[in-house]
């Protein structure tokens, strides 16, 4: 699952006629890179919540042929029903068994591959280095295990693996993911692991040029011959 349902209210004005997961980095929309990313992992299914400019997102990205998969989409109302509220609304969709959930305003080339949490959790996060813009972090990581505070800190990356069971007793209203996790993590029935990999949360103007940046030296050292390839992440 793809979250792409937000306002993206720190990307204003661009996000006024744009969804955030449509604007572009290196000449391609961002959203397109985790959807490469999905295909090139193993993936076949992508569910895709949609609310503010919702349409736009539908319209561009089609039934996913493109890149070889099958798109579903979960229509939100307008506001959104945050991240907690817009998995839960989309698990009919999700089937069940254990699926991934990727944040659509990050970039990274963290390998988007099928797995599951192991036997005794509930979800598995994938933690990042902190970055200056969160340099206290989300949690700690003992050996696998996630813990709600300790040193070293990482900043949850958006990417995580979860089980339905985890939202079985949700409220079917809006509602944020965190305190949800918190709360398994503190049950000890959370696993994580540490990627120090390409990671940036964009979220804000100058995050989206230095991703475009990015994005765009990779594909200028990649062109051979005249022939350019777009760099997936």
């Amino acid at each position: 699952m793809i979250l792409a349902a937000g306002r993206g209210e720190r990307m204003r004005p661009l996000t006024d006629h744009t969804p955030k997961p449509l604007l572009a980095v290196g000449g391609q929309p961002l959203i397109e890179y985790h959807l490469e990313s999905l295909q090139r992992g193993g993936f076949s299914r992508v569910v895709i919540n949609l609310a503010h400019l919702g349409d736009r997102i539908r319209l561009a990205l089609g039934n996913g042929s493109r890149w070889g998969l099958t798109l579903s989409y979960s229509q939100e109302p307008e506001g959104a029903l945050d991240t907690g509220g817009g998995i839960r609304k989309a698990l009919p969709l999700l089937g069940n068994a254990p699926f991934l959930v990727v944040n659509g305003d990050i970039w990274t080339d963290f390998p988007l591959i099928p797995r599951a949490p192991r036997d005794d959790a509930l979800a598995h996060l994938v933690l990042v280095d902190n970055p200056t813009h969160h340099a206290r972090g989300d949690f700690a990581l003992h050996g696998d295990r996630v813990l709600t505070r300790g040193e070293p800190s990482y900043t949850f990356s958006g990417i995580g693996y979860y089980r339905p069971e985890l939202f079985a007793d949700s409220p079917a209203k809006p509602f944020p993911l965190a305190p949800l996790l918190r709360e398994v993590i503190a049950a000890g029935r959370v696993s994580g692991e540490h990627y120090s990999g390409k990671w940036i949360d964009v979220g804000t103007h100058e995050r989206l040029s230095e991703v475009d940046r990015l994005v765009s030296e990779r594909n200028r050292r990649q062109c051979h011959g005249g022939t350019c390839r777009r760099d997936s992440g």
